[in-house]
Parts: C-alpha cells; structure tokens; sequence
C-alpha cells in the first residue's frame, strides 16, 4: 500500500502532516510520499525523528495552493504546486490514495480534473459521517454540489450505500431523503422529483430507500445514509459541528460551576471526553470524495498529527473497500435513461 500527503495543505502543514505521515508509516504497514517543498519537508523528518523512516520517501513541489486560489482553476494553474503532484502521482498509479488537508474546492476540483470521476458519474460527493451513538449517518452530499438535479441525488444515493456498505459495514444501508417534511410529497420540484427516482430505485430492489426525513431525525438511527444537495448539506453539517461546540462549551462550564461540580466532574470526566472524541476531527480522519475514480481524503483544514495518521487510516480502508469498484460496477442502473 502506498498513500501520498500532500505536505503543504493545510494550517499546520507541513510539520502536522509530516509527523502523521511517519506515524502512519510505522504503525499501518503502509509506505508514504510526502509530496511538498523539499527543504522544509525534510527539516521536519528531521524534528520528528523520521529521516531514516525506509518507508518514507519525499517528492518535491515546489508551489503550493492557498485558500487566497481560485478553487476550480488552482490544480490546474498550479502543475507543481503539492496537490497537484500528489493527484497526478495518483492518476499515474504511482500511489493507491491521496490525503490532503488543502482547499476542499481546489482538491474537488483537482480530482476531477486529474484523477477524474468514475465513468458515467456526473458529479462527485463529500461523504462525511455523522456520529450517533451507532455507526454513524453517511451525509452525502455536504457542500461539493451547491447546486443539483434529481439525477445527482439519486447518483448520491447509489454512492452512499456502497460507501455504507463497505466502509462502515452495514449490509443494507438504509437511504433517507434530506426534507422539510417525512411525507412523500413534501419539498420543492428537486426532492419531488428525487423522490420518485429513489421510490424507482427501491422498488427494484437496488437501494433500500425508507422515505423522507427532516434534520431532527439526524441521531435516531432511522437510517445510515442521508442524501441531500450540497447546499442543505454543508449547512446541516455545519449546523451540526457548531452546536457540539456550543453544548461541551456549556458542560465545561457547569461543571467547572462551584466545588461539587468540579468532583463530580472528575467521575464523570472519562466518558464525557469519550463523547467529544466522537466528533473530534483529530479521530473523525476525513472525508472521502466519493465518485472519484481512486481514494481521495480531505483532511481537515486544521489537522493535526493524529488527524492525519486517521486519514492515512481511512485512506487504506478505502484502498481495500474499492468503493470506486463498486459504483462502477453498478453505473448503468445510476444513470436516468
């Protein structure tokens, strides 16, 4: 197995990206190109006692893409910025997956661009998974398509359950519809239209669709896959992420509130991180671009360490799931005829 980091994205590369890489190289039987500027790539093994890590090899780029880029056109007016090698390396056969932690925009587009989509998918999708107690809620798509047809939604779908499937072991996914309402008629002409796609598409037996379902249902564990345009998505996503914040913000300070709190929270303590771990990006790795012809992660931006090597980690699992085998295997009943 070989994964390729592109060393420079994100704000704390490269030495975040660096220390996972080699982390990663020594504890997930997996060699690792650090694609990025030379100098400072290596000056970083050096910090983290990774320069003579034999399954570590350094590629050099020169430019980099920043968040200042225009996203659809950085990859390619950058050819030798690090995403871009790192892609094209990719493409190439020159590595099995790509972790970054870069522009989301530049590196949808990059990998469409470069790596490109599996034939007959007409867009790729950001596949977050959402924890709930369970394991976890597929949210596709989370901001890559603001805007999207029925034929995307139902595309989504199909990605979604493999995605389900076989990377988070759940044998018939079960697809829920992002909506205003659970009644088959709610919704404006795309979750209509949509809605009858998926109807279609259940009724043959080539998805388990289980109907609309509005945001508050996202932690009931009525279904594991929940498709949506990339707008509703990235809000509810979004929405999602700020209200943890808000809510462990709250817990910290009632229990740091007077003496008995303070003791009951070092009873308490354990499990109360084990819940925030949850949703920590650190542990959560990335997010797969799903429709891609080979693995791609997006990393958070403000991966650290940990971060990374749980991308590197998800990267593999996505290797070995060939999720992107799947979808094109299927290809023909995902298209509208």
């Amino acid at each position: 197995m070989r994964i390729i980091l592109d060393a420079m994205g994100g704000d704390k590369a490269p030495m975040a990206i660096v220390a996972g890489g080699v982390q990663a190289a020594r504890e997930l039987d997996t060699d690792i190109v650090l694609v990025g500027r030379e100098e400072p790539v290596r000056r970083c093994l050096a910090g983290c006692g990774g320069e003579k890590e034999p399954r570590i090899q350094v590629v050099h780029a020169p430019d980099v893409v920043t968040m200042e880029d225009e996203p659809g056109m950085a990859c390619y007016n950058k050819r030798r910025s690090s995403m871009t090698v790192a892609l094209t390396m990719l493409k190439n056969g020159e590595g099995d997956g790509v972790v970054s932690a870069g522009s989301t925009g530049a590196l949808l587009a990059g990998a469409t661009q470069f790596v490109k989509r599996v034939k007959g998918i007409r867009r790729a999708a950001l596949g977050p998974v959402i924890p709930n107690g369970g394991k976890g809620v597929l949210l596709i798509d989370c901001g890559a398509n603001v805007d999207s047809t029925p034929e995307y939604i139902l595309q989504f779908a199909y990605m979604g359950s493999f995605y389900a499937q076989r990377m988070m072991g759940i044998e018939q996914p079960r697809v829920a519809q992002l909506n205003v309402g659970t009644e088959d008629t709610k919704g404006g002409a795309l979750q209509k239209q949509a809605f009858a796609l998926l109807k279609e598409a259940s009724a043959a037996g080539r998805i388990n669709f289980v109907g609309n379902a509005e945001g508050s249902e996202l932690f009931t564990g009525r279904f594991d896959v929940l498709v949506t345009d990339g707008l509703a998505g990235n809000v509810m996503l979004k929405t999602v992420e700020g209200a943890a914040k808000f809510l462990f913000s709250q817990v910290k300070g009632v229990m740091y509130k007077s003496t008995p709190n303070k003791l009951a929270a070092l009873v308490i303590k354990k499990d109360l991180y084990g819940m925030r771990s949850m949703l920590d990006p650190s542990e959560v790795g990335g997010t797969a671009l799903i429709g891609i012809s080979k693995p791609v992660i997006k990393a958070h931006g403000s991966s650290d360490e940990r971060a990374i090597f749980n991308a590197v980690r998800q990267a593999i699992a996505c290797v070995r799931a060939d999720v992107a085998g799947a979808i094109e295997a299927n290809i023909d009943h995902m298209n509208i005829k």
